[in-house]
């Protein structure tokens, strides 16, 4: 028994180590789980202050503005805090923002809390992503971050269906103040596990340091940008549309379900946590052939499934048909699980990961504003079955600019490894 307790011990200690799974997987699943129990409800908490598709739409815009707008401001923060004060206020941010949107009484309230949530959004992810950056080596890159992204769709695939049946059962707001609390222990898991120093650069592995050098020799990271102009101009477009399709469908789903198909906020939630367990499935199998086919083999099918199954979307009248289209829409989404995240860790220059990655994210903000606006306008002017198509295209667009305009950034040094232990 003594022996079992040193064991344990022993496995609590080197847990305790691990850089990665207390201090960066479990509160970014947690802040994911407080994401997705909105996800069936913001749609409907907009809907409830009487207003148009538009500014439903342009509600569940105003996080990813906010983010826009923070994204690079939020890698000068990072640099001047350091990455874990950084993901303590980022998380701390969305937490409180989200308490002010349960208590809100206008569409003009809610509209400022979403958009100062995004701030928080812009920090956490920056800080986030340069973190896993720091501490994820390039062979297994692509399965670490991937992880992270199968988290997310966990959290998507548990929060629907809760935030439905909590809303069901309490109300719209109650789903809200539930999201926000979540927060708390998240911020408890950062502080308590993540490390406290700062990464020297004689800390980085040596594929680091070689970039850090290659950095110095260029100067700015607006001249590393310009001279990657060739691989970074198509990321960036690809991950725009990639974004967009991925923002958009989170609006135009539960729309079209409640007001074409007139199906109640649980069964929405249900919904999209099944279309979620189909993208946690693929999660595993996306890093693997991102490690070792590379990046595109993954990205490309991803998005050409995303855009065949939305635009399916139309032409159903029935849950069940819904399920199969927007399942397709999941098992597309899976596929690229941590891909737009491992296309920037591939891209950043260690010494200056924060800016770098604040302005990729700033990128894929774009598309995540871009989307739930262009759904509430199509459907407003138009009808929500057009909103679909619009999605559908912007999955398209995705694809072809993955495929064919985007090099390769897997490293070579990795084809050795495609033969091995995945």
């Amino acid at each position: 028994m003594t022996r079992l307790w040193a064991l344990l011990g022993q496995y609590l200690r080197r847990l305790r180590k691990d850089p990665l799974l207390l201090p960066f997987y479990i509160p970014a699943f947690v802040v994911f789980l407080g994401s997705a129990l909105l996800t069936p409800v913001l749609p409907l908490y907009a809907h409830s202050f009487g207003v148009s598709y538009v500014w439903v739409g342009a509600l569940l815009s105003a996080q990813a503005l906010g983010m826009l707008l923070a994204d690079v401001p939020s890698g000068l923060v990072l640099r001047r805090l350091g990455q874990r004060r950084a993901m303590v206020f980022g998380i701390a941010a969305v937490g409180l923002t989200t308490l002010g949107l349960s208590q809100t009484r206008s569409i003009y309230g809610a509209l400022l809390y979403r958009l100062a949530s995004g701030f928080g959004v812009a920090l956490f992810g920056v800080s986030r992503h340069a973190y896993a950056t720091q501490f994820t080596k390039l062979q297994n890159r692509g399965r670490a971050l991937a992880l992270l992204g199968g988290l997310m769709r966990v959290g998507r695939l548990l929060g629907p269906a809760a935030g439905g049946a909590i809303a069901d059962a309490a109300g719209l707001r109650a789903a809200l103040l539930l999201s926000a609390l979540l927060t708390f222990p998240a911020v408890l898991s950062v502080l308590l596990f993540a490390p406290t120093r700062r990464t020297q650069r004689s800390d980085l592995p040596d594929d680091r340091r070689e970039h850090q050098q290659l950095l110095n020799a260029h100067g700015s990271i607006w001249q590393l940008v310009r001279r990657q102009a060739a691989v970074l101009i198509p990321a960036g477009m690809g991950q725009v549309f990639a974004q967009m399709i991925r923002s958009g469908r989170s609006a135009v789903i539960p729309l079209y379900a409640s007001e074409v198909l007139g199906l109640g906020v649980q069964r929405i939630g249900l919904l999209l946590s099944i279309a979620a367990a189909l993208e946690v499935l693929m999660s595993l199998p996306a890093g693997w052939l991102m490690d070792h086919r590379g990046r595109k083999y993954a990205l490309v099918p991803s998005f050409a499934l995303q855009a065949v199954g939305m635009a399916c979307v139309p032409l159903t009248s029935t849950f069940a048909s819904l399920l199969g289209c927007v399942g397709l829409v999941g098992l597309g989404n899976g596929l690229s699980s941590g891909g737009m995240m491992t296309l920037g860790s591939d891209l950043a220059p260690p010494g200056r990961q924060g800016e770098f990655l604040g302005l990729w994210r700033l990128i894929g903000d774009m598309g995540g504003t871009i989307g739930p606006t262009a759904v509430g306008t199509v459907a407003e002017s138009f009808a929500l079955p057009y909103a679909c198509l619009t999605m559908a295209g912007a999955g398209l667009m995705a694809a072809l600019i993955f495929g064919i305009f985007l090099p390769e950034t897997r490293p070579k040094a990795q084809e050795a490894l495609s033969t091995g232990i995945p």
